[in-house]
């Protein structure tokens, strides 16, 4: 037996397979008390499923489209959506959705239903049993970025077929009455095929002449609604991807069945699902099928605030009629948001327009009387009562919710509820105070999220637990902000490296009530490295302390070799310490202040003396001892070394990086033995090694080989040196003779000690790939004992889980689909334990207009193309190009060499991007936002890294 047909009232979450996403989650609203939806039926997947495997044509479409070009998806999704809608029924589905037409509540009488919000013009419906509402399935949000995928826009674009009949905006859900013999489950039956019927007044597609449609209510309409099985998901919502038709006359409920399952191929959801690597033929249809309703009122109510991601905000939109004309964007809603039972802010719109169902079927729009416009749709009481009943379904599903309703006589109508896919999560709490979280992603330039071994290791690593949240770490510092003593120290501290962190704690500070009481008592907190004593310029202090670190380098090498089992874990753990010791190093932190101390001495006298901002940006460059710096410069010899060699040109390009000759193979090898344990996002043990995948760097090396010439690590080494020497000479020669000793000695320390502000990181980074290498030694043992199925599924897996891995595998795929969710989903550089997430800005800037903001990092204006890269594996650089990226770490370092600018969404002072920066004499602005986003690859673009922002000239 094959279920074709199911009252809602009988799907669960469990049935997604069979109803598709939004068809579960309206079963699901059935069980809730208190909740009021709209009777109806689905159509399963499993008759989408025997017409589609019955229809040959449409097989070999769908095979041609999972192996199309981009170019090509627009051409074949048309043909599968062209085929599907004239595809034919078999008799026994169409005469079961008939069946259930005939079952569904009659009309038998006419009421009388008030109109929206005061409207005194009573309209008549010759309509019972319906007098719930239905609201707009596309959500049109009044305020600004209410997301991309899910809270924006909720299910359907205003239906894009042509049909008067049922291009209108509704979306009418449950009361979920169960009806007597509706949830027959059909078999194949016969696999006679009815005959579409193609006429100018319909194409509902079924035979048997007007006889079969003895028993249907001639004036009963319906909503028909796609069900896809990837739809209103919890990680991926899919809102807006498929069709809904309201209004449908019964005669034409089979050809709008036939058009939602044609409309899970429309460009934008074959391209989104494209996007969200999910495969076509894995997708299937249900279509849910419903009582048409007729609101007075109808909206969308988020459950968390849209903007701001407060959890303890709910936001509601609110307008006449059929909410069509919110989604349509007719009309701006009424907006209210509500905290705390309490509406603490609204917005009443002039609703010109409303929207109403037309006897014959679709809608057509009216004018509201003048007088009525500017009248509320909803009364405050009302907007309470819509928001507790959006927190019990909130509770219910157990997240954020956005929920599409209506209003009518008898209350609200939940026409569909689907979880908010946007909202960043939050760190689990074990009290009632409110926290405030920092992001150490925006700190470590790698906002990417981490995999559970990764956020074990760095969490073992740091001196302070942090909370973990999307697959991040952010650093809970309440009860510093809590200490009037303490609480300047870290904004200052913060804001100095980003200002928008900064300003986003000053703001929660200002709030009353809102930070808990703290006793000011004790030791105020100071950043790490405060207070040390002052380092006069001495290299040796520097070379001592690489020195010592290569040395317990090695031996960490030579002592892990052996081990395998509880064994290595446990030598693992105890190395841990060793490595937090070295990061901590009391002499380490004195040198990197030493250096950091004297470039903000010479920046901030230098500019009041001589009215020169960012004096030690030039005095940085071609410093002693940056590894990191001497990374990018490294590569250049490994060009130089292909250089000579065309063939070994054309292998790379043609990815055959395993077959080179022996002298440009070991240029290679000499790179990664010393660099080949850095990677994008190193931070994450997990994350894929240079040595593990060399072919990362074959896009930098060939553009090393086309834009340099021989020997231009030494040249690009030595311009920067002597640039560095001619701006001391020339600052020397300018300051009063009272100032020169100390600045000399600002200078000399500088030079001496910034440049070994990259290299705890790198020791670091090498001492994780050791413990990495080990591990992944002894995931393959587990994998040939039948323990595991994969080696990297121990990236799924804590620290302490992998003393016993076997008890832990069942969890491994919510993990790796967790993984998959937090990589849609933005951290915040600042947000609170109820998810509201607090911007800072950069205050005010007399801006150019249409100039975007940043943070002035590294000194100079630079003009040239833009290259928006998210992933430098794909960089295709030349020289005075300006690369806008998310993010650098150091494995960006390469591409440096070649551009002449930078320009990053995420970054601050002393963050890489800006010391690397410096280092190479490139103007940057860090930390524009959007800037991947509002700047398209290849328009030109002028950076200015002394004020701090960037124009867009084209």
């Amino acid at each position: 037996m094959t279920s074709y047909i199911l009252d809602l009232t009988e799907i669960s979450p469990a049935d997604v397979a069979l109803a598709g996403g939004k068809g579960a989650n309206l079963g699901e609203l059935s069980r809730i008390d208190g909740v009021r939806g709209l009777p109806g039926f689905c159509v399963t997947t499993e008759a989408f499923q025997r017409v589609i495997a019955d229809t040959p044509v449409i097989g070999a479409l769908l095979d041609r489209l999972s192996e199309a070009s981009t170019a090509d998806l627009a051409e074949i999704a048309a043909d599968l959506r062209r085929a599907i809608q004239t595809v034919s029924m078999p008799v026994d589905l169409v005469t079961a959705i008939t069946r259930q037409l005939t079952w569904a509540p009659a009309k038998t009488d006419t009421h009388t239903t008030s109109a929206p919000a005061g409207d005194h013009h009573a309209r008549t419906q010759t309509d019972t049993h319906t007098t719930s509402a239905e609201s707009g399935e596309q959500h049109v949000h009044t305020q600004p970025d209410v997301h991309t995928t899910s809270a924006q826009a909720s299910d359907h674009h205003a239906v894009t077929q042509t049909d008067t009949h049922t291009t209108s905006a509704q979306g009418g859900q449950q009361h979920f009455s169960t009806q007597a013999d509706t949830h027959s489950a059909f078999g194949r039956g016969d696999d006679r095929r009815a005959t579409t019927e193609m006429d100018s007044h319909s194409s509902s597609g079924w035979s048997g002449g007007s006889d079969a449609f003895d028993g249907v209510d001639a004036e009963a309409a319906y909503a028909v609604r796609s069900s896809a099985t990837a739809e209103d998901m919890p990680t991926a919502s899919f809102a807006g991807q498929h069709d809904t038709y309201l209004n449908v006359p019964a005669r034409e409920v089979h050809d709008h069945i036939r058009r939602c399952w044609a409309s899970l191929f429309t460009d934008r959801a074959v391209s989104y699902r494209r996007h969200n690597k999910v495969d076509h033929r894995r997708v299937h249809m249900a279509v849910v099928v419903q009582r048409m309703a007729y609101p007075l009122a109808s909206g969308i109510l988020f459950t968390a605030d849209p903007v701001t991601s407060d959890r303890a905000v709910s936001t509601v939109d609110a307008g006449f009629g059929l909410g069509e004309a919110l989604v349509s964007g007719l009309v701006n809603p009424d907006v209210y948001r509500v905290r705390d039972d309490t509406v603490i802010a609204r917005t009443i719109a002039a609703k010109q327009l409303t929207i109403r169902p037309r006897p014959e079927g679709g809608t057509e729009e009216r004018a509201v009387d003048p007088e009525r416009q500017e009248r509320a749709a909803l009364a405050d009481d009302e907007v309470l009562t819509l928001v507790r009943l959006g927190r019990l379904i909130e509770s219910h599903f157990g997240r954020p919710q956005d929920i599409e309703w209506c209003r009518d006589d008898d209350g609200f109508v939940i026409v569909q509820s689907r979880p908010i896919t946007t909202l960043f999560p939050v760190p689990p709490i074990n009290d009632d105070e409110k926290h405030v979280y920092v992001s150490v992603g925006h700190q470590q330039m790698m906002t990417d999220p981490m995999k559970p071994l990764g956020l074990a290791f760095w969490q073992m690593t740091t001196p302070r637990p942090m909370a973990e949240a999307g697959g991040r770490l952010f650093v809970d510092v309440t009860e510093i902000l809590a200490r009037p003593s303490s609480r300047g120290n870290l904004i200052d501290a913060l804001g100095t490296s980003d200002p928008l962190i900064g300003g986003a704690l000053r703001s929660i500070v200002e709030r009353d009530g809102f930070l808990p009481d703290r006793p000011d008592e004790g030791t105020a907190w100071v950043p790490p490295g405060s207070g040390a004593p002052i380092l006069e310029a001495d290299p040796a202090v520097v070379t001592e302390l690489i020195e010592a670190a290569e040395q317990s380098l090695a031996v960490l090498k030579r002592d892990i070799e052996p081990l395998t089992g509880p064994a290595l874990l446990d030598f693992i753990r105890a190395d841990l310490p060793v490595l937090r010791a070295m990061l901590q190093q009391p002499r380490s932190m004195q040198v990197i202040m030493a250096g950091m101390n004297a470039a903000g001495w010479l920046n901030e006298h230098i500019r009041d003396w001589l009215g020169e901002p960012n004096a030690a940006d030039t005095i940085a460059q071609s410093v002693p001892h940056n590894v990191t710096s001497e990374m990018g410069l490294a590569l250049l010899d490994v060009a130089d070394a292909i250089r000579p060699y065309p063939e070994v040109v054309v292998l790379l390009e043609r990815g055959g990086i395993d077959e080179l000759p022996p002298e440009p193979r070991r240029a290679i090898q000499d790179f990664l033995d010393v660099y080949g344990m850095r990677c994008a996002g190193e931070i994450d043990i997990t994350r894929p090694r240079w040595s593990e995948r060399p072919a990362t760097l074959v896009p930098l090396i060939l553009g090393n080989v086309r834009n340099f010439e021989p020997g231009a690590r030494e040249r690009l080494f030595e311009q920067g040196r002597r640039q560095a020497l001619d701006k001391e000479r020339d600052l020397l020669a300018r300051v009063q003779p009272e100032h020169r000793d100390e600045t000399k000695r600002m200078i000399d320390r500088v030079r001496t000690f910034s440049g070994y502000r990259e290299y705890p990181k790198y020791h670091m980074i090498a001492r994780y790939f050791v413990y990495k290498l080990a591990l992944l030694a002894e995931a393959d043992r587990l994998v040939a004992a039948g323990v595991l199925d994969d080696r990297e599924d121990i990236f799924f897996l804590s620290f302490d889980e992998l003393a016993d891995p076997g008890r832990a595998t069942a969890f491994l795929s919510e993990r790796k689909a967790a993984y998959e969710s937090y990589l849609t989903v933005t951290p915040p550089r600042v947000f609170t334990s109820d998810g509201e997430v607090v911007t800072g800005t950069y205050g005010d800037q007399d801006l150019p207009p249409g100039a975007l903001a940043g943070l002035p990092v590294s000194a100079g204006t630079v003009e040239g193309r833009a290259r928006v890269v998210r992933d430098m594996t794909g960089a295709d650089l030349a020289p005075g190009d300006i690369l806008v990226t998310a993010y650098t770490d150091p494995s960006w370092t390469p591409a440096f060499v070649t551009v002449a600018g930078l320009v990053t969404e995420v970054g601050g002072l002393m963050t890489h991007g800006a010391v690397i920066a410096r280092e190479y004499g490139l103007p940057a602005v860090v930390g524009v936002e959007q800037a991947t986003r509002l700047i398209t690859d290849g328009q030109r673009i002028r950076v200015h890294g002394t004020a701090g922002y960037v124009e867009i000239l084209d």
